[in-house]
């Protein structure tokens, strides 16, 4: 799958929650070759800034020519923090799109995700075949975000937050638990906790599960091993038993890393 540098004009950048950007970019070259649970680096214009932002790529068309990406500011200075502000017609580098993604010729399967891990499942359900459920975790209702889209996408969307404000009082497990068929996999973006329960919860109902991973990353093309993660087998570029989350993820089989 062909990456490459692309430089990308905003369409559009709004605010959809506290912190939460929804960032449109004109990238055909990009788009043309993106799959559901990839990733692009994005070059700001402060040059004080070296290390690009890694981005979930939320949707992509491939008619229009365009990628979505919706991200969270990490907070007052953030590089994310930087982007958030720049307006409609601004020229930004993006490299991509990077990594491997989600399978796309599953049969009923549940997407989950959690926070900011949103996002990149909203692409993968409009890939998806056959019945499709999708499982969302916030902490309140008023930190909720893409829910219209999601109901749009998939058959099905059940909601838990962590104070009981909108669906299910709790965590995405108790959401799952809920579901009136367990589904033959599961798809799953978010925090590393609620990855490690997924996985615990998949194994003991013989699940299927594939799970895309955060981790801090410097180049985005597997060479700095600035975003290695412990694995279950030994890696045949650093010969130990690591896995380099941006080159053989962000999507990897559950079983294939420590979480």
């Amino acid at each position: 799958m062909k990456k490459q540098m692309e430089k990308c004009h905003i369409l559009s950048q709004r605010e959809l929650g506290a912190g939460i950007f929804d960032l449109v970019l004109r990238a055909p070259e990009i788009a043309a070759e993106a799959v559901p649970g990839q990733f692009v680096n994005v070059y700001l214009k402060d040059r004080a800034r070296i290390l690009p932002r890694p981005l979930s790529l939320c949707a992509f068309d491939r008619t229009q020519g365009t990628i979505r990406l919706v991200y969270r500011v990490t907070g007052e200075g953030a590089g994310t923090e930087e982007l958030s502000s720049y307006p409609a017609g601004t020229e930004l580098p993006v490299l991509g799109p990077l990594g491997n993604g989600f399978p796309t010729e599953l049969e009923s399967v549940c997407a989950v995700g959690g926070g900011i891990g949103v996002p990149p499942l909203l692409a993968l359900l409009k890939a998806l075949p056959g019945r499709k459920t999708a499982v969302l975790g916030y902490r309140t209702a008023g930190q909720m975000f893409l829910k219209e889209e999601f109901d749009a996408a998939a058959d099905a969307v059940f909601v838990a937050t962590e104070d009981g404000s909108f669906g299910t009082a709790g965590t995405v497990i108790d959401a799952l638990k809920t579901l009136p068929v367990q589904p033959e996999a599961i798809l799953s973006c978010g925090p590393r906790p609620m990855l490690r329960a997924l996985k615990q919860y998949a194994a003991e109902r013989g699940i299927a599960l594939w799970v895309s991973m955060e981790e801090r990353m410097a180049c985005g093309i597997g060479a700095c091993l600035g975003c290695v993660t412990k694995s279950t087998e030994t890696d045949a570029h650093s010969q130990v038993k690591n896995k380099r989350v941006c080159k053989d993820g962000p999507v990897f089989r559950a079983e294939e890393v420590v979480l």
